[in-house]
């Protein structure tokens, strides 16, 4: 075997230690957020160039940005943009001015359950709790240094 499959065969073994046990599940995609320096431009991209169905902006102060879903049938895509000079996100459009995929969200069906073993495994979140989501559900982001550089949002089911 090749030495980069050996070092993913290494990792995959390493994730697979029975993180998903009886206590949580993993579940589907539920949007990939994508940041936008103009949320309105973007809307009208996914809505009047692709033909898609594009929800009105709806300002989360509470999280620092406004946010618009664009519905895909089997997941959505989040239209992020900032919300004042504090917004989480104005770093990452700073080193993307046109803007990018920010987060994956995944669905899972016992939060609680799933942050305190993931935290037993040195997985850290960018929050010392679960806060209320766009979508009215709790969510916690994992910290993409734990998480393949990716930033991962767990969504309650």
């Amino acid at each position: 075997m090749a030495a980069p499959m050996v070092k993913i065969a290494m990792a995959a073994r390493a994730y697979s230690s029975g993180v998903h046990s009886a206590l949580w599940k993993l579940g589907t995609l539920n949007h990939v957020a994508i940041a936008v320096p103009e949320m309105e431009v973007a809307r009208s991209f996914y809505r009047d160039v692709l033909g898609g169905r594009v929800s009105e902006a709806v300002p989360l102060p509470e999280h620092g940005v406004s946010t618009a879903f664009v519905e895909l049938g089997n997941t959505k895509l989040e239209l992020l943009e900032p919300l004042g000079d504090r917004s989480p996100i104005l770093g990452f459009l700073r080193r993307n001015s046109q803007g990018g995929v920010h987060h994956i969200c995944i669905e899972v069906d016992h939060l609680a359950d799933a942050v305190e073993q993931l935290r037993v495994r040195r997985v850290r979140t960018l929050s010392p709790e679960p806060q209320i989501g766009a979508h009215g559900k709790p969510v916690i982001f994992l910290h993409p240094k734990d998480c393949g550089g990716v930033l991962v949002e767990l969504e309650e089911a």
